[in-house]
């Protein structure tokens, strides 16, 4: 189980991002494809709330060459200025056993989505970019993790942010938006 603290940041051109992080000395840590699957329960007294969602991740590792897939529970503690998440996942070596196991317990697919992503690292904060296929969700966005709040202030003053592209929403809110 872990805790973490993000943001998005919307409208935002991600190669002017990356060309910043890279002039920061920022470490290229990961170029991704990733597979999401998230699922939720038609059963109102175990439907997830809005709040929270199941992830099955399968990531393919473009300079590690490794795939690695993960079943995930996150749920959303806080969202004030920064969005705080618990996660509790397991390594999953079997996404159709393990999309079969759910359906059986009453879960079903909600989204199948795929994104690419690309990740830096500047001393604690992790930069993600993030373009998802366009019938997900049509617009590129940055992620920023952090361990603590005040590093979200760095990272914005840092990379010159408009702090009013800032959003602590879940990619299934922002998609309601559209």
């Amino acid at each position: 189980m872990s805790k973490e603290i993000e943001v998005k940041v919307l409208n935002v051109d991600l190669k002017d991002m990356e060309n910043k992080l890279i002039k920061l000395n920022a470490k290229l840590i990961s170029e991704e494809y990733q597979r999401n699957i998230i699922f939720d329960t038609k059963e109102p007294s175990r439907k997830l709330d809005t709040n929270t969602y199941l992830r099955i991740r399968e990531v393919k590792n473009l300079i590690s060459n490794k795939t690695d897939i993960k079943l995930t529970l996150k749920e959303n503690i806080g969202k004030k200025s920064l969005r705080e998440n618990i996660e509790t996942t397991t390594k999953i070596d079997n996404i159709e056993s393990m999309v079969y196991i759910l359906e059986n317990l009453g879960y079903e697919v909600v989204e199948d989505g795929k994104k690419y992503r690309k990740s830096y690292l500047y001393e604690n904060i992790r930069f993600d970019l993030d373009i998802w296929d366009k019938n997900i969700y049509p617009y590129p966005y940055m992620e920023i993790e952090v361990k603590e709040p005040e590093d979200l202030d760095k990272a914005i003053k840092l990379l010159d942010i408009n702090e009013a592209n800032i959003s602590t929403k879940s990619i299934m809110e922002l998609k309601k938006e559209l």
